[in-house]
């Protein structure tokens, strides 16, 4: 081929430039990089020399702030370096609350002390310490948020919810289980709070525990509340709850026994317990911040007030209790290695939470059916969802499940443009697929002689007493799986969790004797949740979910919506010439579906209004399981009690 002219001289011409380019570069001025050194104390498993005292003033409710006294006992002079719990157990990032902590003010004898802090490490102080000094005392406010867009609310007029890691500081160079707390609360008047902490006594509105382990501490939080009741479930398990008003604690035995008897299924699906007692905490509230966090001996979760005085429009929402039960023994007993971690300034790993999660994402569903916490129909409605909504996602081409175990890390949980096309934690839905799946296999290779409850029980049950961590890794999964029932398990968790570009994951409900089908009604699970949220869930027609507000929310990737140009943040205005409302926009979806009729809509963004025509014809679309054939259904073997009835 013939090379022009001009395009000859200008390839003649590029060495040129960029030599006198270069040459001008090197006249520059040319920095080097200031060398950090490490100067934060690697944690070491040894005693540390003295118990810390924690002191937490949290009787000023109206301003939502938490007065902090820490005497710190120290051993020599000279630096020490105190330490923020950056990367806490269960939240898999690090989310300390290090930006609320005003006014840090340590001293000795009542003379204040130089502090500074650490640049490249701003969850770190660094203390001078005089000679002959014993102890320190630091004192700091904890300046909770006081509306969402500051952070999660943990103090309102009626309740709160004390996580200890917001109002304490431990000192560097140990294994927090070796740092000794000993902690004392003061609440509002009136008020009654409930923590997994050993030897309590209170005097008049002041909670002080016996001495125990930073990291126990840290993995005790306290809820508190004005209106406050409790009840025993057996297995010395308690369910704890503080609600908005009084009123909302008005439970009927019968759904007190469901809770116990979650607790009689959990028990016997793993066989031993890892606590010698384990404390639910439940606030009922609109106005606290939602949470669902795990720990060894306490639960820390939230549902609407209506909990119990809407009991049967709540079925979808009693999934949480048996998903934080479960977390006990996955997750805080059994975890794997990379997430174990000597204090909470080393990184955790999250790579294998499609077991810590996914798995128990299975059980929460499996122990919800068997316990009565959920009917079959929700439960299967949950599974149903998910394996539609996978059915559709385009992230899952370039991007693995095991993938999304980094996104806490990589996203924040913010919310996001196209989750359907970034994927999320789909660890946790798609990993219950999954596992389902494994269950399947177990089941159908040994004619129900074995399932995956033999997994859960020698892998999770472990030693009972054992109030410990044992950690584990992939081979470990493997080999116990293999001891259930010999597999080539390693293939079949790689290619459905470690592998891009996997179809579905239906093999689990299709090995149940079920399929994935679409209905122009909700499912369970869908009608329930979108009439809690006030939603309209379109995922499978228009392809997108509207809020209560009319507002567009997750957009599905090359859907309808999407190839209207329609973004999250999109306001619909009316439908077909009248205003927006759930019920006008099913019947235009309905009505489009004579394969003639567009999806007539006006939509505001940013100020901006336009109408829009959406060649949609595909009419309602919900998925639901439907049994296929007449074999046995093996859901009902799946969720059939195994507690002593």
């Amino acid at each position: 081929m013939k090379m022009a002219p001009f395009v000859a001289a200008a390839l003649l011409a590029a060495p040129f430039a960029l030599a006198s380019s270069s040459a001008a570069e090197e006249a520059n001025s040319r920095p080097q990089p200031v060398v950090q050194p490490h100067v934060v104390p690697l944690p070491a498993d040894k005693a540390y020399p003295g118990t810390l005292q924690l002191r937490v003033d949290a009787t000023d409710v109206a301003r939502g702030i938490f007065r902090v006294r820490q005497t710190i006992p120290v051993a020599k002079s000279g630096k020490l370096t105190l330490l923020y719990p950056q990367w806490l157990p269960g939240k898999h990032a690090p989310r300390g609350a290090i930006a609320e902590i005003a006014g840090f003010r340590p001293s000795a004898g009542g003379t204040p002390l130089t502090w500074v802090r650490q640049p490249t490490d701003v969850y770190a102080f660094d203390i001078d310490i005089p000679a002959g000094t014993k102890s320190i005392d630091v004192a700091f406010d904890f300046l909770s948020p006081t509306r969402p867009s500051e952070g999660r609310i943990v103090v309102t007029p009626a309740m709160m919810n004390l996580q200890w890691e917001q109002v304490s500081l431990y000192p560097a160079g140990y294994f927090t289980r070796n740092i000794p707390v000993q902690l004392e609360v003061t609440l509002p008047e009136g008020w009654t709070g409930a923590a997994a902490l050993d030897g309590l006594k209170v005097s008049g509105n002041r909670y002080s525990y016996a001495p125990t382990s930073y990291e126990t501490l840290v993995d005790s939080p306290m809820f508190a509340g004005k209106f406050f009741g409790k009840w025993d479930l057996g297995q010395n398990v308690t369910l704890n709850v503080v609600a908005d008003e009084a009123k909302y604690l008005e439970a009927t035995p019968d759904q007190i026994a469901r809770h116990a008897a979650l607790v009689a299924e959990t028990v016997a699906l793993f066989g031993t317990k890892h606590f010698d007692r384990y404390e639910f905490l439940l606030a009922l509230t609109d106005e606290l911040g939602g949470i669902g966090l795990e720990h060894h001996r306490s639960s820390e979760n939230s549902r609407a007030t209506d909990y119990f005085t809407r009991w049967d429009d709540n079925d979808s929402e009693r999934g949480l209790l048996p998903h934080e039960f479960t977390h006990s023994w996955n997750g805080k007993y059994r975890r794997p290695a990379k997430l174990w971690t000597p204090d909470f300034r080393t990184p955790m790993q999250g790579n294998l939470l499609w077991v810590y999660e996914g798995q128990t994402s299975f059980w929460d569903l499996v122990l919800a059916g068997r316990s009565g916490m959920q009917s079959k129909d929700t439960v299967l409605g949950e599974w149903a969802t998910n394996a539609a909504f996978f059915a559709a996602q385009a992230g899952r081409a370039w991007r693995s499940v095991e993938d999304t175990t980094l996104d806490p890390v990589i996203a924040g949980r913010k919310p996001r443009p196209f989750p359907s096309a970034t994927r999320t934690e789909d660890y946790y839905n798609e990993g219950s697929l999954v596992w389902l799946e494994a269950d399947m296999i177990i089941r159908q290779a040994t004619n129900d002689t074995k399932s995956l409850d033999d997994f859960a029980k020698a892998f999770f049950g472990g030693r009972g007493g054992d109030w410990g961590e044992v950690t584990y890794d992939f081979g470990d999964v493997v080999a116990a799986l293999n001891g259930v029932h010999p597999y080539d398990w390693s293939e079949f968790l790689r290619t459905r969790l470690q592998t891009p570009g996997q179809p579905a994951p239906t093999g689990g409900i299709e090995k149940a004797g079920y399929r994935l089908v679409w209905r122009d009604a909700p499912n369970a699970y869908d009608r329930a949740r979108m009439a809690r949220a006030k939603t309209a869930d379109l995922t499978h027609s228009l392809g997108l979910v509207i809020d209560k507000d009319g507002v567009a929310t997750s957009i599905l990737w090359d859907g309808p919506a999407f190839r209207a140009d329609i973004v999250n943040g999109t306001k619909i205005l009316a439908v077909d010439g009248l205003g927006y409302s759930r019920e006008r926009i099913e019947a235009a979806i309905r009505a489009a579906a004579d394969g003639k009729t567009p999806v007539r809509l006006l939509v505001e963004r940013g100020g901006r209004y336009r109408t829009i025509e959406i060649a949609y014809h595909g009419g309602l679309r919900w998925p639901h399981l439907e049994k296929t054939g007449s074999g046995p259904d093996w859901f009902d073997r799946l969720l059939a009690a195994k507690r002593a009835l």
